[in-house]
């Protein structure tokens, strides 16, 4: 009788051992599924690079404040764009000068600053976004 008793005591502890092995290589091998942060702005290349695609995500508060400023920090643009959803909006980069400008987007309290450089490619407008 002391014999089966210790052989169901060691056959459980063996079980349980096996079990909790499983289990914390089954965690191990799982995939993180849970969704990443959606980015609030994001930034593309308008059709025939004519300037900037701005998609804005879906807004607590429902707009954005888009501003452009020169490199003497002379605001020339400020654009509200309504985000109760998912929007995209273009700017069109051709008719500034060469030069240094900065597209600030203020949207749920986060402001994003980009910095562009506009210049002259042969015979058309050109720009890039620095990092």
């Amino acid at each position: 009788m002391k014999t089966s008793i210790k052989l169901s005591a060691l056959f459980v502890l063996l079980t349980a051992g096996v079990f909790a092995t499983t289990a914390a290589k089954a965690d191990e091998d799982k995939i993180d599924v849970t969704p990443k942060a959606k980015e609030v702005v994001s930034f593309k290349a308008l059709d025939h690079d004519r300037g900037l695609k701005v998609n804005f995500a879906k807004t607590e508060n429902g707009k954005s404040v888009v501003k452009v400023y020169n490199k003497e920090n002379e605001l020339l643009l400020k654009d509200i764009v309504p985000s109760k959803t998912d929007v995209s909006k273009g700017y069109v980069l051709t008719g500034l000068e060469d030069g240094e400008y900065t597209m600030e987007i203020t949207t749920d309290k986060q402001v994003v600053k980009k910095s562009i450089h506009v210049y002259q490619d042969g015979d058309q407008k050109s720009f890039y976004i620095a990092q």
